[in-house]
């Protein structure tokens, strides 16, 4: 069974060989070339140094003198050899990097535009950590055997060639190396065997360990607030002893196997010298023939083990190799047509007509149809999974509808380009994602826009303010994910980098939840009295930004139960008249059982009249923080 696994693995790891070469033919010949000449070189200078001996060195010491043509003439086989030798030796290392960066530089452009290709539902189903270790170490270990190939296919010239050298020098001698190179062939094959489990397992837990860090990382927050940490070091602790005891397990195979590999040579040149110093007191040889022999198998000691580095290197080939695969041939990925979207600068209209979408066998959004005037504002309100997100989603086209169609002016978003659509909608999603640049770069983040332009948007989003008194204004960096600055302040950088675009369809997942209801207030208006206004789509959940909002679409498991002003709905629909009035109900409830609420919390909601969080019918006590410090 182990004999059947390691075949396939070295069928597999040929074929990924086979594609670097397809895919950079003119390097892989330019790099072999020089291993070639290498290989060749070295059986040269063998050679001249044999001629050297029988003409140089012998005469020297019989006669006492060397003759002057001779001295020259082994110093230039010598040098220029050497010399060679070194050309092939830059050559192949230079051209062996090249040939291993392009291909790993190739794998990472490939697997990250396939991760920009595929839907949000199978990135669903895909730890980041995993997604990240494709990226990185599964495309960095695919092409690991480039290193030493062109070495190892001049190991082979060189083989060839000393075989031929070795055959017209002494047949006998020649003999003696043609058994010491099947016993090295013999071992590099059980050394891969041996080693290729063992490898397989190795990588694999790279990317286990890689994904573990990751989740805990990205997850500080509630590792650190639930006290976890213990308990998270410590899973991770157990998948990194595994990865260090499989990589002990690998060195010690190692360990056991170079130096036998770097042994057998040494061996030979032994062998060679028992034997030919027994052919040279028969005078079936000379003293130049029998150096050249041995220095050759001195020479051979360190090249023969590329080839046991590539069968080395093949197990962890392929597990990178199918892991990025597994990237590549996912299906999903979403098609875009040929037609363009509208041109013009005004508000977009938008229809979502019959639109269903299911988590596997979850179904959320069922035949949901209703449409959004250019121009207008409307809140889409509904208690938490009754699918407000994931019509967002198909709103910006994350993801496609299972049946239904989204429209903006009339055309099915899935017949625009790619990238058409971004042209004409933002989104403020609500989990405000900032990256560790300025705050420049966080609001332009690619857009043609100036700095006047930034501060427009910075104003329509309420954040000049915090931002002109930042110590760096414009070029204060935020940290990564924006840690130095508020929830209310990231999220107000979030909207201007949505409007400083000039979308015509504006999309808001609770992305104003973390600023006070004046700060939403003055945004919201300031959308509507834009120069360039946007009709905007807001899922909405305080009545703050209800109030505001021209029409409310009220959804429930997944349908559309009503739509219409916020007051019509509150008088004929039960269902959204009961969400709102959550909190009002709730303390109804506790005055009737006599059990005081907190004072403080009550009057704060009194002053901006009508202010709760409709998901559960609690208050929303977010504070105002337009006019926070930040540390920078």
């Amino acid at each position: 069974m182990a004999s059947k696994v390691t075949s396939a693995v070295m069928r597999q790891g040929l074929r990924v060989l086979g594609v670097a070469i397809r895919t950079e033919r003119a390097v892989f010949a330019l790099a072999v070339l020089a291993s070639a000449i290498y290989g060749g070189m070295t059986v040269a200078s063998a050679w001249a140094l044999g001629w050297a001996t029988q003409n140089v060195v012998l005469p020297a010491f019989r006669d006492g003198r060397v003759a002057s043509g001779a001295l020259w003439t082994a110093a230039f086989l010598i040098f220029g050899a050497a010399l060679l030798k070194a050309f092939g030796v830059a050559g192949r290392r230079i051209l062996a990097g090249v040939l291993q960066y392009r291909m790993q530089a190739r794998s990472r452009r490939d697997v990250t535009k396939q991760y920009l290709r595929l839907p949000l539902s199978w990135h669903h189903r895909h730890p980041t950590g995993q997604l990240l270790s494709n990226a990185s170490a599964d495309a960095e270990a695919a092409w690991a055997p480039l290193a030493p190939l062109p070495m190892a296919v001049g190991v082979i010239v060189m083989l060839f060639t000393a075989a031929i050298a070795m055959v017209f020098t002494d047949i006998v001698l020649a003999l003696v190396g043609f058994l010491i190179f099947p016993a090295i062939a013999v071992l590099n094959l059980v050394y891969q065997r041996k080693l290729s489990p063992l490898a397989t397992r190795a990588q694999q837990l790279r990317a286990e360990v890689s994904e573990i860090a990751h989740e805990s990382f990205d997850g500080a927050l509630v590792v650190k607030t639930l006290g976890r940490e213990d308990l998270e070091t410590d899973r991770f602790r157990r998948r990194a002893h595994e990865l260090r005891d499989a990589n002990i397990a690998v060195g010690r195979v190692r360990g056991l196997f170079d130096p036998m590999l770097e042994a057998l040579p040494t061996l030979g040149v032994l062998a060679v010298l028992a034997v030919g110093a027994t052919r040279l007191s028969g005078g079936a040889i000379d003293s130049g023939a029998l150096v050249q022999v041995a220095y050759l198998f001195t020479l051979l000691a360190f090249p023969i083990r590329a080839l046991g580095w590539v069968l080395a290197e093949l197990p962890r080939s392929v597990v990178g190799w199918q892991r990025v695969q597994a990237v590549l041939e996912a299906t999903g990925s979403m098609e875009y047509g040929g037609q363009s979207a509208p041109a013009s600068p005004s508000p977009a209209a938008l229809e979502i007509s019959g639109v269903s979408y299911a988590y596997g066998e979850a179904e959320v959004l069922h035949g949901v149809t209703f449409d959004v005037p250019a121009g207008r504002t409307v809140a889409l309100v509904g208690p938490t999974g009754s699918g407000k997100s994931t019509l967002v989603q198909l709103l910006v086209r994350l993801v496609d509808p299972d049946s239904g169609k989204v429209l903006l002016d009339g055309v099915d978003v899935r017949e625009l380009p790619y990238g058409g659509l971004a042209d004409s909608v933002a989104l403020v999603p609500q989990q405000t994602f900032l990256f560790d640049d300025t705050v420049r770069g966080n609001v332009a983040l690619g857009a043609d826009a100036g700095d006047e332009d930034v501060w427009d948007a910075l104003r329509l989003a309420q954040a000049d303010g915090f931002v002109g008194r930042l110590a760096g204004g414009l070029d204060t960096r935020v940290g990564e994910r924006g840690t130095s600055l508020s929830g209310g302040q990231r999220q107000r950088l979030a909207l201007a980098r949505a409007v400083v675009r000039r979308p015509r369809l504006l999309i808001l997942d609770d992305a104003t939840s973390s600023v006070d209801p004046q700060v939403e207030a003055k945004i919201l208006y300031g959308l509507r009295d834009a120069a360039e206004a946007s009709t905007v789509v807001v899922v909405a959940y305080r009545m703050a930004t209800i109030a505001l909002a021209d029409e409310v679409v009220y959804l429930d498991k997944g349908r559309v139960l009503d739509r219409g002003p916020h007051d019509e709905l509150i008088a004929r629909c039960a269902g959204y008249r009961n969400l709102v009035t959550a909190y009002e109900r709730e303390e109804a409830e506790r005055a009737a059982i006599d059990v005081p609420a907190d004072e403080g919390a009550r009057a704060s909601l009194h002053e901006v009249p009508g202010e709760r969080d409709v998901r559960t019918g609690d208050e929303d006590l977010t504070a105002g923080d337009e006019e926070e410090e930040v540390s920078a």
